[in-house]
C-alpha cells in the first residue's frame, strides 16, 4: 500500500528521472527467476544522486514515524537496502542493522549484522518488492531472534498479487513510497512510454511468470 498519491507520483518521477527504473517493452529483461520482464528496477542508483537520496531518506523517515511510531532500530535487507536503510536510520537518529539472505558460513556466522536486543521494535527498510520472498526471509530471521517487526517500508513495489498474498500470510504490514500503477501513470504523462507500451506493461503485470514479449 502506498502512503499517499502525491508521494507515489513524486517518487515515480525521480526514479524515472535518474533511470533507476528502465522500461523496455520491445527488448525485455530476464530476471534471476527466469521471468521475462519489460521493466527493470535498480533503486541502488538512488545513492549516487544526493538530492534524490535525501528526498527518499527524509520521506521514508517521516512516514515511518507517522505510521509506525519511532522504532528502536532500523533494519535493512541486504544488499539492496543497506544504503537506504542506513540513511533512514541516520535521519531518525536510530541504530541500524542489516539482514543477510543466509547466515555467514564463517566467523560468527551471523545472519543479522549489527547490535539489536531481544524484544526491540524494528521497522524493516527494503528498496524493492517483487514477490516479497527475499524481504520476508529477512523478517523471518528477525522474528526467530525474538525481534518485534512492526512492519516494512520500501521505495517501490511491482504490486504483484503473490506479494500481497505473501505479506498477508505472514501478517506483515507493507507500505511503499510508490508502486507500479503510479509509475505507469507518470511514465505516460511524461511521454516516457506510449499508449501501446502502456498496454504491454499492464498485461505483463497481471501475469508476469507467463508473459512473453510479442
Amino acid at each position: 500500500m502506498i502512503f499517499d498519491k502525491d508521494t507515489a507520483k513524486k517518487t515515480a518521477e525521480v526514479l524515472l528521472q535518474i533511470n533507476a527504473i528502465k522500461l523496455s517493452p520491445q527488448e525485455p529483461f530476464t530476471w534471476a527467476s527466469g521471468w521475462k520482464s519489460p521493466i527493470y528496477c535498480d533503486n541502488r542508483i538512488v545513492l549516487s544522486f544526493p538530492t534524490i537520496r535525501n528526498y527518499i531518506r527524509e520521506t521514508m523517515g517521516k512516514y515511518i514515524e507517522r505510521e509506525y511510531g519511532k522504532p528502536d532500530v532500523i533494519a535493512g535487507v541486504a544488499t539492496g537496502a543497506i544504503g537506504i536503510g542506513m540513511l533512514v536510520a541516520e535521519y531518525l537518529g536510530l541504530p541500524f542493522i542489516y539482514v543477510r539472505p543466509d547466515a555467514k558460513g564463517h566467523g560468527r556466522k551471523n545472519q543479522i549484522e549489527g547490535f539489536v536486543e531481544s524484544g526491540q521494535n524494528v521497522v524493516v527498510v527494503e528498496d524493492l518488492i517483487s514477490t516479497g520472498k527475499s524481504s520476508l526471509n529477512a523478517v523471518k530471521a528477525l522474528k526467530e531472534a525474538n525481534i518485534n517487526v512492526k512492519g516494512m517500508v520500501a521505495i517501490f513495489t511491482y504490486g504483484f498479487a503473490i506479494a500481497e498474498a505473501n505479506f498477508k500470510e505472514e501478517n506483515i504490514r507493507l507500505n511503499t513510497l510508490s508502486n507500479y500503477d503510479n509509475l505507469l501513470e507518470e511514465a505516460l504523462d511524461t511521454n516516457y512510454i506510449s499508449e501501446k507500451q502502456l498496454k504491454t506493461l499492464s498485461e505483463w503485470n497481471t501475469n508476469p511468470s507467463e508473459w512473453n514479449a510479442i
